[in-house]
């Protein structure tokens, strides 16, 4: 008999979430012990025995959420925005008191869009000029995506460490926004549009070329696969992880 490990939902009752509890509840390795809406009790969660909580709530309510797991033992994969420096740094902290706990905080469970952002990223190194392109529903709250913010910090990083000059840009006068904005020095550009779901082209410029690296989410299922990786790995990554590349064996 196949060892299930013991699974919950937080946001059951969103599209993500519902999409994680149908492929929780499809997998023979994992077990769905609860799955939670707004307003539930995260005491659920315990009496549940729940030993991998997936967070795909709300960025009012994911820090409360992580931390409740982290100080109840339990490993979290953790799809919501908000994350910034900051809240990041107070989960390092907390996780220190908890050395055997493991925390994934994921902007993209997309297989194909973590792995267009790594490749974009070691590729940017050889080219001169390199803008981002984000585009989603008209639904999602937060511009750019936390996506297109992780790609944009990958490619300054790798950039940098290659001694990479910025883009060049020559414009001195511009009406708001229309440069999109800059991530650590990545021009980013978002567009919200009915008919989309989540996509991200980065373009790479040099003297007579151009490279794109587009990755295309149809359909919310897509983000499964890389959720339940997650959730596979996440107990054999003990403290944080940002970014699910950090599961990869991507050999760059």
């Amino acid at each position: 008999m196949i060892e299930q490990l013991a699974v919950a939902v937080l946001g059951a009752n969103g599209r993500m979430g519902a999409e994680a509890v149908k492929a929780v509840e499809t997998a023979e390795d994992l077990k769905l012990v609860a799955a939670l809406g707004r307003g539930d009790s995260l005491d659920t969660l315990v009496d549940s025995g729940a030993r991998i909580v997936i967070d795909l709530t709300v960025p009012e309510s994911t820090e409360a959420n992580v931390r409740f797991a982290v100080e109840h033992g339990m490993h979290a994969v953790v799809g919501t925005t908000g994350w910034d420096a900051e809240r990041l740094a107070r989960l390092e902290a907390h996780l220190a008191g908890q050395p055997g706990t493991g925390v994934l905080i994921a902007p993209n469970f997309a297989l194909g869009s973590v792995l267009a952002s790594a490749f974009a990223a070691k590729a940017s190194r050889y080219f001169e000029s390199v803008e981002i392109v984000e585009l989603h529903h008209p639904e999602k709250v937060d511009a750019p995506s936390g996506t297109a913010v992780r790609t944009a910090q990958l490619i300054a990083a790798e950039r940098a460490s290659a001694g990479v000059a910025a883009s060049p840009d020559a414009t001195t006068s511009e009406r708001p926004g229309a440069r999109g904005c800059e991530v650590d020095g990545v021009r980013v550009h978002s567009v919200r549009l009915r008919g989309l779901v989540a996509h991200q082209e980065v373009l790479l410029g040099g003297p007579g070329e151009q490279l794109t690296f587009r990755h295309d989410s149809f359909d919310r299922a897509s983000f499964m696969p890389g959720v339940l990786l997650g959730v596979r790995n996440v107990a054999a990554h003990p403290g944080l992880t940002v970014g699910l590349d950090g599961y990869l064996d991507l050999g760059l």
